[in-house]
């Protein structure tokens, strides 16, 4: 069920639309999210929160690049592949086996970073907040940037 469609076109938006367009690959800096249809052409919606513990962007004024691989696991497609420069690349099947590890290794990441990264009860509570303002500067920039 893979597409013949290979290319995917970055489109930044501050809300993720409901009814999503085949070969789009949406990104609201605003909530630090993206969303697209999954490449093989299923028509599954594929949602990656943009987090250091979850998917990364790298955007060139052009083209987008998202680490680490899309693995759909939880979709009857299986499909698994990564997006560099607006390109889609297909990444081979992981076994079951594969998945739980690659499911215990993301938890222990996410567990790690978010334990570094609590405020202490001396600290104050702001991070947070500072890090969803540096994300809309940053979305913001992007926005402007495609508008050139």
């Amino acid at each position: 069920m893979i597409s013949v469609e290979m290319e995917i076109k970055p489109r930044f938006v501050e809300f993720i639309p409901k009814d999503l367009e085949e070969g789009v690959f949406y990104i609201s800096g605003e909530y630090a999210t993206t969303a697209h249809r999954c490449a093989c052409g299923c028509g599954e919606k594929v949602v990656l929160p943009l987090h250091p513990t979850d998917w990364r962007l790298k955007f060139d004024g052009k083209a987008i690049t998202i680490r680490p691989s899309v693995g759909n696991w939880g979709f009857p497609c299986r499909s698994h592949y990564l997006i560099t420069e607006n390109r889609i690349d297909w990444a081979g099947d992981w076994t079951d086996d594969q998945i739980a590890a690659g499911r215990r290794r993301d938890a222990r990441r996410k567990s790690s970073w978010h334990k570094e990264t609590l405020p202490s009860s001396a600290e104050p509570t702001t991070r947070s907040v500072s890090q969803g303002n540096w994300l809309r500067r940053l979305y913001q920039r992007m926005k402007n940037w495609t508008r050139k």
